[in-house]
């Protein structure tokens, strides 16, 4: 016998997310504490099919509705993960987002703890899905800090990819050079673990910075180091293609 289809709507815990209440780890264990209620019953499986626009849901007893669309943009510094929880107990993203009257966002994609710049958070998960759709090939802007002063055949080397780690980049230029550093402008559409660091390291070469100034056509600009501050409408036009 065939397997059922599944239920149309969400699971449980993901729809706990969409609605900006908490991340789909933190609702599993608010599912499995049993302070969530599904047309007036309590519900201890996260996988549990709902109908966000139907299926009355509440946690503690209070009814949960969805909360207002947030886009962030933040100036993400070096030494902070990009998680909510961390395992490890290190300084996350979240702590630039103390002090501010928000529900709960979610990060945009990544930035590894060693790299730095433009990070954008929102409760909005079809902008958020849609930006990180690899088919979109929304290009994503870094400044590269490297140990060594490459010369054109290490450029052209570098243009050419990694055949061991089947890595390349749009496009590589040299923004200045100066004692024994350079900085490179790379530009990527896709965003694979580790991406430039593991491109460069394939070609012997050690990253000090690495910066993401822009994605698509939206820059870092002047915002401040470890701030955010909602995007614009102007400024999420630029995102939209």
């Amino acid at each position: 016998m065939a397997p059922r289809p599944p239920r149309p709507g969400v699971s449980l815990n993901r729809a706990l997310s969409k609605l900006g209440l908490c991340s789909r780890t933190q609702a599993e264990r608010l599912i499995a504490e049993g302070r969530v209620r599904v047309g007036g019953k309590v519900a201890r499986d996260a996988s549990l099919r709902v109908d966000m626009n139907r299926d009355r849901i509440a946690v503690d007893g209070e009814k949960i509705v969805a909360e207002r669309k947030i886009y962030l943009m933040l100036n993400k510094p070096r030494g902070l993960v990009t998680t909510r929880d961390d395992p490890l107990e290190r300084d996350t993203v979240y702590a630039c987002l103390e002090g501010l009257d928000l529900p709960f966002v979610s990060p945009v994609g990544r930035l590894d703890k060693a790299s730095e710049g433009l990070l954008l958070m929102t409760n909005d998960t079809r902008f958020a899905n849609r930006l990180m759709d690899p088919a979109s090939h929304l290009p994503k802007t870094y400044h590269v800090q490297i140990a060594t002063v490459p010369d054109a055949a290490v450029l052209e080397a570098l243009r050419a990819g990694a055949r061991i780690e089947t890595l390349s980049a749009n496009s590589i230029e040299l923004l200045r050079s100066g004692g024994r550093t350079a900085w490179l402008e790379i530009v990527l559409d896709e965003g694979r673990n580790r991406h430039i660091r593991r491109l460069l390291a394939a070609h012997g070469i050690e990253v000090k910075r690495l910066i993401r100034v822009a994605i698509g056509r939206l820059p870092l600009g002047d915002l401040a180091k470890g701030t955010a501050r909602h995007l614009t409408p102007d400024e999420l036009a630029l995102l939209a293609g």
